[in-house]
């Protein structure tokens, strides 16, 4: 019981901050090649603002009006 204790308390907060370093990656790489658009936003209204959806957080989230993205280069032949 112990080592089912220890494993999550090791392994869970292991998994959070690989997903942080990851997302940094990506961050990092999309703003070193902006030929390939804008980088996504993985925020929302999915609750993690805390209104879980409702009209204020979806109004104050989507207010902005959404930036277009940039037209790829064609490959010169």
């Amino acid at each position: 019981m112990l080592r089912d204790f220890l494993i999550g308390a090791l392994v869970f907060p292991a998994l959070v901050i690989l997903w942080v370093v990851v997302e940094n990656i990506a961050r990092k790489f999309a703003l070193k090649h902006p030929e390939l658009g804008p980088p996504r936003d993985p925020g929302g209204c999915g609750g993690c603002c805390g209104a879980g959806g409702k009209k204020s957080c979806h109004a104050r989230i989507h207010e902005e009006p959404p930036i277009a993205p940039r037209p790829r280069p064609t490959p010169k032949s």
